[in-house]
């Protein structure tokens, strides 16, 4: 059977960010799991090092999640939220808003992370459209950023790697530089944020009168190699935002619901945005919902008359499931009854720790970003010039596989390997998968080096 199974993946799917050249070479097919580990068909567990893809909470199997599922089973699965609601999308609503920033006081639905990105830039572009200011209709995205891969987000993404190609079906967005403290010359945090900062107001004092928004990561750089920004640089958009009346668009699909030590990343610099994109951990890791948040004044700019064209033409099949939202309400309440926020905190203090003593001096450990639980370790071929490896090396991608190999599941960002264990994850759980991870970072750098171990 297991043999069958692997034979059937190769022959039937085609699987997202997946070379299937490699897949193939390297099938793995997950069968259950519990707690922060998953088991492969052939029984072997595996710590869950990336949260299934950065939106695992509280774990695999947790009864309550999994008890608030079957309860409203036994109720509706699923009803359409065009022109009507349903109780659990009502009730989910209410209690976003209460956790959410103060100046947020509007949820719309949808199912993925991308699409609550591309339901922010429509909201946003119409909310000029609809107060008289049609010359508003660019927007700034910021280098190296990433929201998502439908063709809207990605027309306001800038990775190469993953948008070059689709270059003449987005439409085009101005460009506004990132702090990249350790590759910046400077490598000084301050000057690094106040250079991005004034590059970005010549930008918006050159061109405000055409932009409609501006659209950012909250606080780190996910698919971008987990760039953590300095502190002040956030807050410092948020000013210029305000300044020259262009909408804040912040995303914090992947850095909401706890990750980085606060319910939102925006929390660390007290950023209030105009628009804000949640998902993955919104459920818990459980189920496929996601949410566009908003202000009063940018709803009000669409309520009026059926007559003016002012309505938001926007929406899917499964937008407020029944389902999702029920677990997304029994997640909240779990980040409440369990202290989750405070235990993150705690653990991220003790995760530093643990990268100080175990990587940092690691001779191709370049740098180790971190807000939270939310982690990249940039491999270097030299420590002392941070000079990368040959791309051909693949060195991310091998020391991955090599984890794997020893008992954790996570994928790579390039050379940047990302750790981003579920919020629940104890401190011995923590230890054991750093510990994995330096045995395979130190095995894989030495046989690319040729270095004998």
């Amino acid at each position: 059977m297991t043999n069958e199974l692997i034979e059937k993946s190769k022959k039937y799917l085609w699987l997202p960010f997946t070379q299937m050249k490699d897949y193939d070479e390297h099938p793995f097919i997950v069968e259950s799991g519990k707690g922060i580990k998953v088991k492969d068909i052939e029984g072997k567990e595996y710590y869950d090092g990336y949260s299934s893809l950065w939106l695992n909470v509280h774990g695999h199997r947790k009864h309550e999640l999994d008890e608030a599922i079957r309860k409203q089973l036994d109720k509706i699965a699923h009803s359409t939220l065009l022109g009507m609601t349903n109780v659990p999308a009502t009730e989910l609503a209410e209690k976003l808003i209460e956790i959410s920033p103060e100046k947020l006081t509007r949820v719309f639905y949808s199912d993925s992370g991308a699409e609550a990105m591309e339901i922010a830039l429509k909201m946003a572009y119409q909310y000029w459209m609809n107060i008289g200011r049609e010359e508003k209709q660019k927007f700034i995205a910021m280098k190296n950023g990433y929201h998502g891969d439908t063709i809207g987000a990605v027309s306001i993404g800038s990775i190469d790697l993953y948008h070059q190609v689709y270059g003449p079906l987005m439409f085009e967005s101005f460009k506004a530089p990132i702090p990249y403290v350790y590759r910046s010359k400077s490598g000084d945090p301050e000057q690094c944020r106040g250079e991005c900062l004034a590059i970005l107001e010549q930008l918006l004092i050159e061109h405000h009168q055409e932009i409609a928004a501006l659209t950012i990561e909250s606080m780190v750089q996910g698919a971008g190699g987990m760039i953590v920004m300095p502190e002040g640089f956030l807050a410092g958009v948020r000013e210029l935002c305000t300044k020259y009346s262009v909408l804040m668009i912040v995303d914090e699909v992947a850095t909401g619901f706890g990750r980085t030590g606060k319910m939102f990343a925006c929390e660390h610099e007290g950023v209030q945005p105009d628009l804000m994109a949640i998902g993955k951990g919104i459920t818990g890791g459980y189920l496929p919902i996601a949410a566009t948040l908003t202000t009063e004044d940018i709803y009000q700019a669409f309520y009026d008359d059926y007559e003016k064209r002012k309505t938001l033409f926007h929406g899917h099949s499964y937008t407020g499931n029944q389902l999702g939202c029920a677990v997304a309400i029994e997640n909240i309440s779990l980040f409440q009854s369990e202290n989750i926020i405070e235990e993150v905190a705690k653990k991220a203090e003790y995760l530093k720790l643990l990268f100080e003593q175990e990587l940092a001096s690691l001779p191709h450990v370049g740098d180790i970003r971190q807000l939270g639980l939310m982690c990249g370790i940039e491999l270097v071929y030299s420590k002392e010039t941070k000079e990368p490896f040959s791309t051909n090396k693949r060195v991310g991608y091998q020391a991955t596989l090599k984890m794997r190999e020893l008992g954790m599941l996570t994928r790579p960002l390039g050379d940047v390997i990302v750790f981003m264990p579920p919020l629940v994850s104890t401190k011995e759980e923590l230890k054991a998968m750093v510990t994995i991870m330096k045995e395979a970072i130190v095995e894989v750098t030495n046989e690319v080096t040729g270095v004998e171990a």
